[in-house]
């Protein structure tokens, strides 16, 4: 009996990198077409995977699941012109999702942070969004220590030259805003 590291790399599967992921389904349109089927299929596969959720004490608290899509620039487009605020062509801005602290003043302390680094970063705030939750929806313990969600809009700014370099700044101003923040004297419980 063969197993899947003796098959021969073939297409965009490679032996070296098999490892377990437990609950781990992919729908994608190999040619990157988007669309709502996708989507759809992708949520009826977090469906199926109900039975591997992880959930302690409140049975309607589970560990959590999520859908990654494609930056829904033309949903963003909209909400974000409702919100006063201008977004540059697709391949100059990128979104971040942020997990807040429930606490106002606490909120207040991150979001002026993560200001910070944007700016000290050569990138341009474009703006906040505040994400729409429906906290009815979760058990108990989740809405307990339900964060405030809300995305951060940002523009490539001087320090990127060209768009196709904006996700690797992204990401070193993802990595310096989570240094900051551990580094702010904010408690667990903030």
């Amino acid at each position: 009996m063969s197993t899947l590291k003796d098959l021969a790399k073939f297409g965009l599967y490679s032996p070296e990198q098999e490892h377990d992921s437990c609950g781990v389904g992919v729908v994608a349109n190999i040619k990157g077409v988007k669309s709502h089927q996708i989507v759809s299929e992708g949520i009826q596969v977090l469906i199926n995977l109900g039975h591997r959720g992880a959930c302690g004490r409140d049975p309607e608290t589970g560990d959590g699941s999520g859908v990654l899509i494609q930056m829904p620039d033309s949903f963003f487009r909209i909400e974000c012109a409702s919100l006063g605020i201008t977004l540059p062509p697709l391949d100059e801005y990128g979104v971040g999702m942020v997990f807040l602290p429930p606490q106002e003043d606490a909120q207040a302390k991150c979001e002026a942070l993560i200001e910070k680094v944007i700016v000290d970063e050569g990138l341009v705030l474009l703006g906040w969004r505040d994400v729409p939750t429906d906290p009815t929806k979760l058990g108990k313990d989740a809405r307990a220590v339900c964060p405030k969600m809300r995305q951060v809009f940002i523009g490539r700014g001087s320090a990127v030259e060209r768009p196709v370099q904006i996700e690797r700044k992204l990401y070193v101003v993802r990595k310096v805003i989570e240094h900051a923040l551990e580094d702010c004297g904010l408690t667990d419980k903030e």
